[in-house]
């Protein structure tokens, strides 16, 4: 793998021309998933960060680390977007399960995501919470939290409007529905550990994501309720308003490691992470090899 120092200040600011593929993940060990697949890898690292172009699967290709977290994917995204010439962006990593009928292992690709922790922590009163009277929610609360859809701002229009979802491309989303129906996923690692069930892959439907590890029944079963959600994690949510507001197709492929809170035991991530970075991989490498 070629290495090579680019010091942010002397970048352009058109980055490099070649059309790429943003491929995103979370943190190390979806990314080590990924990068089995890369060819004629060259390493760059601008910020502190790790941008690594090359060839994956037919498709010229940049990968980089989110980083964990809302913050994070945000920054790291739209840097790539400035320095890079990005045509699309696809997230591949794991999240919590939120839908019931979803197991551990199935791959959901959501239509839509949204910030469902961008929250108003209301005043307690003697008839419960209440928000302050200017201020509004689109949702039932979970305690003292509200759910609050901001502004956002981009050269669609010239004010700022208020948008909760964040779409998936429909075309990209056509394309995952195409490979969903003849894609087999693996059940087990190559430690030997199992699924009790089958994954499958689900295209379509909503996800959500904020800064916050959810390990708690209550808040799985609010955000299942409220939100329609089949899924939850960290960054996708951020990683599709920062593709929405660069007006940049996007989508993300998100295994599920763990229930979310919502299994008998403890938290089953540590036990299954690895079949679901796996699977994701997997998923988004032949979902990459589908594209024009």
């Amino acid at each position: 793998m070629k290495y090579f120092l680019l010091p942010l200040a002397l970048l352009p600011a058109t980055g490099l021309a070649e059309p790429r593929i943003a491929v995103i993940s979370a943190f190390e060990p979806e990314w080590i998933a990924l990068q089995d697949g890369l060819e004629d890898a060259e390493t760059q690292l601008i910020n502190g960060n790790r941008f690594v172009t090359g060839t994956m699967d037919g498709q010229e290709v940049v990968l980089f680390l989110s980083g964990i977290s809302m913050v994070n994917a945000a920054m790291t995204t739209q840097l790539a977007l400035e320095r890079f010439e990005i045509e699309a962006i696809v997230f591949s990593g794991i999240a919590g399960g939120v839908d019931p009928d979803l197991s551990i292992g199935d791959v959901v690709v959501a239509a839509r995501w949204g910030n469902y922790l961008n929250t108003i922590m209301a005043r307690e009163t003697a008839d419960g919470f209440a928000i302050p009277p200017w201020m509004t929610s689109d949702f039932g609360p979970l305690g003292m939290m509200f759910t609050r859809t901001e502004a956002v701002q981009s050269a669609r229009a010239d004010a700022p409007e208020r948008k909760f979802w964040f779409e998936a491309d429909p075309a990209l989303l056509e394309k995952a529905r195409t490979l969903a129906t003849d894609f087999d996923l693996p059940a087990c690692n190559a430690d030997g550990t199992c699924l009790s069930e089958a994954p499958q892959i689900v295209v379509g439907g909503n996800g959500v994501s904020g800064a916050a590890f959810v390990d708690n029944a209550e808040l799985r079963e609010w955000a299942f309720r409220e939100f329609d959600a089949q899924v939850l994690d960290m960054e996708s949510g951020a990683v599709a308003q920062v593709a929405w507001a660069n007006e940049v197709p996007f989508i993300a492929f998100r295994s599920l490691s763990d229930l979310a809170g919502g299994g008998d035991g403890e938290n089953e991530m540590g036990t299954f992470m690895s079949i679901a970075a796996g699977n994701s991989a997997g998923v988004v490498r032949a979902f990459l090899a589908t594209l024009d």
